[in-house]
């Protein structure tokens, strides 16, 4: 239809150099009109169901009648009548200049609403057959309307190219906010985008993650639900069925959905619908008893009264959704209710209202002429009920946008104009893209209170009130404000709740749960059920090494390197830290072992101070003993370095003194290995090789092979050193802490080093066992090498094998044993004889058979 009226104008518009402009169709006369300097058109759903005649596309389609007067209409357009009156008698606004208007109906007809639009911007009036240009200026500089978004497009599509401003007070719909394809439109309600994505946040709000959806199949439930179900998804919340509803429908498709919520496991419905379709599903849904379901609403029902009688909130009570902010229009309700209709035909709305309460008409010779004693006042009606002032406030922003705009386009100065060369519109021809140009950067403050203004896509700032469907205690219906969301605020800021107790479904006092599957409690994980929605799931407990500390947690998440999830997996908790300390039973006998080893070293040593001068301890070279008994106590004392708690310092240390104190104690008794295989060589005639085994030349090589280890242990020191290291790798709920070795080099090249004059030193030993003597030394050298070199033998394996702190225990038993193998197998046979048989340590005994430059 809208189609082929373009093609017909434009055809008139390059057919002719002046061309007649013809309406098509029939020619309808304003409900409601006033002449003024301006018009302002409006156009408003006087009626609510279209009837149209002969519908073929082979002739005219004729005459759309319209029936069932429509109230609350008829409240818009005289709540836009008292706005303009209120500005024409205004002193501050649109001084000396009068406001008309020129309100049609479109009987929330698409085809209806094209019509009126085109008859305002043609300026239609009885006679409009006489020859008029095309291009003739449209009588009208903005359009008001339509109630609902489906006839709001047809209306915006057709006005849009012709730069003409429209400004909806309810039409909702997302897509309307397109500037490209409705670059004049205006609202002074909120678009559906605000409210989809609002109504999502307030479902998840309540916990509700499985809901049915209920909507209008037009623009406004269409474009509303698909929003609404992308924001819901990105909520975490599953939609179980999505049924649409008109109001032409046939009954079986409206029974269809009935049966359709019946089988639903889903405790909640959100339903963007206009209030007509919420009608006959409610009456529907009474008829069959099915009740206790938590609604959700949009702005188009939740709030209209007609919807709210015992049969409504028998189905709805506990409802809840967003409604406009209600506002009170000082005046408005005297003024409707003092309103009476005239014999004019611009007032024929209000006697068609009067005919249906009255039964009586002021024109109609065929019915009873009304005595004039009817009033308003006795009435109780929608149209009478102006205690909700929500979208009426819209209608009175809306007209007042118009004015301030026209205000601040008549104020311009030449010079200092928006328009071309800095002009100003002329004031005795007001175009309609003019006015376009003023309402896109208005501001002004109503009520004292409420900022009104139009962002880049024609929009108010989005604010709702949250309503409550609650009784009061004389049975009635009340639509109770329990918060305010305002899109405006920050994320998690936008729900101010005003502490009012809200009642739900079933008037009860708890929120209802409607979920498919129950919350996964921290600790556990959702894991979504093959071929069904991500709401309904499985929850699994997170593994060892996971935690989830939030309700529905999608998967779990690794703890720290150095935690460990606790018992419920619900939070990570600091691993125990081990090592080899004092206080472990462990750590105290590896103590005792090492102290009593210092305590018999220095024992032994007080034995062979004593007795230094006996022939035993003269006989087997005392200096490089005393060296070794202090060697092997730096041994047993560097065992103590190896329990307690590693550090940087305590682990270069450990290491570097074993190493270091190790190869003096095995230089010392290589030391004294070679002086008993050189001194038997000696005895043999003309060898002086003595003169090269003196003390000095033996301090001086225990010097040199200790310097080597020292340098060995720099180098390592100064590449890699050995340092602290929290082993995660043996437990998973505790860390081991231990000394790394740094440079496996390094630490290679000292044992190596240790293990190379081992070996040298037990190789010496076993060369020399059969020397002849009473006491040769060499044979207990040589068991003593045996043991040192069979415990770092099996110490390797060992310390590769074992875990955690018991690495750190095989290495100090390493040293405890190497060092009481060499303490035991030099020493103590000697302290048996000096101790216990005395008579075997005398020159006489020794004399016998070793040599006498071994005698120091």
């Amino acid at each position: 239809m809208l189609l082929f009226i373009e093609v017909t104008l434009i055809a008139f518009l390059t057919s002719a150099e002046k061309p007649i402009c013809l309406p098509y169709g029939t020619q309808d006369l304003p409900l409601l009109s006033k002449e003024g300097d301006i018009t302002i058109g409006a156009i408003f759903s006087f009626n609510k169901n279209p009837d149209i005649v002969n519908p073929t596309y082979l002739y005219n389609p004729g005459r759309i009648k319209c029936e069932g007067l429509n109230p609350g209409e008829l409240q818009y357009a005289q709540t836009m009548i008292f706005a303009i009156e209120e500005i024409n008698n205004s002193t501050d606004l649109l001084p000396d200049v009068s406001l008309g208007y020129k309100i049609y109906d479109s009987c929330r007809s698409v085809l209806l609403s094209i019509k009126a639009s085109l008859a305002l911007m043609n300026g239609q009036t009885k006679g409009f057959l006489s020859e008029q240009s095309c291009t003739k200026p449209s009588t009208v500089c903005a359009l008001i309307g339509d109630s609902n978004s489906t006839p709001t497009i047809g209306i915006a599509t057709t006005v849009g190219p012709f730069q003409i401003p429209l400004i909806s007070h309810l039409a909702t719909c997302a897509c309307l906010s397109n500037r490209r394809e409705f670059p004049t439109f205006f609202r002074t309600i909120p678009s559906d985008y605000y409210q989809s994505r609002a109504l999502a946040k307030l479902v998840k709000h309540f916990g509700w993650t499985w809901v049915g959806a209920i909507r209008s199949n037009d623009a406004y439930g269409n474009n509303g639900m698909a929003t609404f179900v992308e924001a819901a998804q990105r909520e975490g919340i599953c939609i179980e069925y999505s049924e649409a509803i008109y109001r032409t429908d046939p009954r079986e498709k409206l029974l269809k959905v009935v049966d359709t919520i019946k089988k639903s496991t889903s405790k909640v419905i959100v339903a963007f619908a206009a209030d007509t379709d919420m009608d006959l599903l409610i009456k529907e849904l009474y008829i069959q008893n099915i009740t206790g379901f938590q609604w959700v609403g949009s702005e188009g029902w939740i709030t209209y009264g007609y919807l709210a009688s015992s049969e409504g909130y028998k189905v709805l009570g506990g409802a809840i959704g967003f409604a406009i902010p209600n506002a009170e229009i000082a005046g408005l309700k005297e003024f409707i209710l003092n309103a009476r209709p005239s014999n004019t035909p611009g007032n024929s709305s209000l006697q068609q209202f009067w005919k249906s309460f009255f039964n009586c008409s002021l024109t109609d010779a065929n019915t009873e002429p009304c005595p004039g004693k009817e009033f308003l006042k006795v009435i109780s009606d929608q149209y009478t009920d102006v205690s909700d002032m929500r979208i009426l406030s819209n209608v009175y922003k809306a007209v007042y946008a118009v004015a301030h705009s026209l205000h601040n386009l008549l104020q311009c100065k030449n010079g200092q104009g928006p328009f071309y060369n800095k002009t100003c519109a002329k004031k005795d021809k007001i175009e309609p893209w003019q006015v376009l140009h003023y309402l896109k950067r208005i501001n002004f403050t109503i009520w004292n209170t409420e900022n009104v203004y139009f962002d880049e896509n024609g929009e108010p700032a989005a604010r709702y009130s949250l309503v409550n469907w609650q009784m009061d205690k004389k049975g009635i219906t009340t639509f109770q404000i329990i918060g305010l969301y305002d899109a405006s605020l920050p994320e998690r800021q936008q729900f101010l709740m005003n502490g009012v107790s809200a009642v739900w479904a079933g008037d009860q006092d708890k929120v209802p749960k409607s979920v498919c599957s129950e919350s996964c409690l921290p600790g556990t994980r959702k894991a979504i059920e093959k071929g069904k929605p991500v709401c309904c799931f499985v929850c699994i407990p997170c593994a060892e090494g996971e935690f989830s500390n939030n309700t529905d947690s999608v998967e779990c998440a690794k703890c720290p390197l150095e935690y460990k999830s606790n018992e419920q997996r619900n939070k990570c908790i600091l691993k125990s830290i081990e090592f080899l300390s004092f206080g472990d039973l462990m750590g105290i006998l590896l103590t005792a072992f090492s102290v009593l080893g210092i305590v018999l070293t220095m024992v032994t040593a007080f034995i062979f101070f004593q007795y230094r001068s006996t022939p035993i301890v003269r006989a087997n070279n005392s200096e490089l003993s005393f060296l070794l008994l202090v060697s092997l106590t730096l041994c047993f004392l560097c065992s103590l370095t190896f329990i307690g708690q590693p550090s940087d310092w305590s682990c270069m240390f450990r290491h570097t003194a074993f190493g270091i104190t190790f190869v003096l104690c095995i230089s010392c008794v290589l030391g004294k290995t070679i002086v008993v295989l050189m001194a038997f060589r000696a005895t043999l005639p003309g060898n002086n090789i003595m003169k090269w085994f003196r003390p000095t030349q033996q301090r001086l090589s225990v010097l040199a092979f200790t310097l080597v280890q020292v340098l060995i242990c720099t180098l390592w020191l100064t590449i890699s050193p050995p340092f602290p290291y929290k082993n995660t790798k043996y437990y998973k709920e505790k860390i081991i802490l231990e000394c790394d070795i740094g440079s496996l080099a390094g630490f290679c090249a000292v044992l190596g080093y240790i293990g190379f004059l081992s070996a040298m030193c037990f190789m010496l030993a076993f060369l020399a066992r059969k020397l002849p003597d009473n006491f040769n030394e060499a044979k207990f050298i040589t068991f003593s090498m045996l043991i040192f070199c069979a415990v770092w033998i099996a110490f390797i394996p060992a310390y590769i094998s074992s875990p955690g702190k018991f690495t750190v225990a095989v290495e100090i038993f390493a040293i405890l044993a190497s060092s009481y193998g060499l303490l035991s197998c030099i020493f103590m046979p000697k302290c048996y004889i000096i101790l216990l048989k005395p008579e075997k340590n005398s020159k006489k005994h020794l004399m016998g058979k070793i040599p006498t430059n071994l005698v120091s």
